[in-house]
């Protein structure tokens, strides 16, 4: 989930600013480094968090980066970047003028003619690559588009204390807006019938956020 409705916004920076927020995520990018040695991304996503942008990384992950690109959202340095701090990125694409066809060294494309088939991706990639099994870490486009699909087996959830809002309700759209986001605190958690969940929170009224 994103902090607000604009590009300009983004969780991984905003979050770290928000009291009664901060204080835990170090805990979800623990959970994240235990999940499987490839993801499934978008392109997109990578261009909002200001990928195009990064200088080369200094030594590269034992990861694989799978990303779903079209428009392409990532360029030539985006993807250098991806390709000096991942240990293998794959550009899946339909469009046959990405910049991923000229980067070559660790960076393998697969096109398509015309809509991704992720199922045929999907052996491509066991049969190609070796890939057993994939962190899918995109939006909720593609998210469920994959669940429709039956292609995804495993959910992992963690609930970050925040209240956002979403499209058709009263959000942010700025970082300056920050301090209207309602961090939570935690009351208690009851687990029901059926894998339902109960969970109950204080909302925190005034938000602090560090300049």
């Amino acid at each position: 989930i994103t902090s607000g409705d604009s590009d300009t916004l983004d969780p991984d920076r905003d979050w770290k600013r928000i009291h009664g927020v901060k204080e835990g995520l170090a805990q979800y990018y623990d959970l994240e480094k235990q999940t499987d040695t490839c993801f499934l991304q978008s392109g997109r996503v990578f261009e909002k968090i200001r990928m195009n942008g990064r200088e080369p990384a200094s030594q590269r992950i034992p990861v694989t980066g799978v990303i779903v690109d079209n428009k392409p959202h990532l360029n030539e340095k985006g993807l250098r970047y991806l390709a000096s701090w991942l240990e293998r990125v794959i550009i899946v694409t339909t469009n046959p003028d990405h910049p991923a066809q000229s980067i070559g060294g660790n960076v393998h494309v697969i096109t398509s003619s015309e809509s991704v088939d992720f199922p045929k991706l999907f052996e491509t990639l066991k049969q190609k690559f070796g890939i057993e099994r994939i962190t899918i870490q995109t939006g909720g486009t593609l998210n469920g588009h994959l669940l429709r699909l039956g292609m995804i087996d495993e959910l992992s959830i963690v609930v970050a204390p925040l209240l956002v809002g979403g499209v058709n309700v009263s959000t942010i759209h700025t970082i300056e807006e920050l301090y209207k986001l309602k961090a939570l605190e935690l009351i208690s958690c009851t687990t029901l019938n059926g894998s339902y969940l109960h969970l109950r929170y204080n909302v925190l009224q005034e938000t602090h956020v560090d300049p």
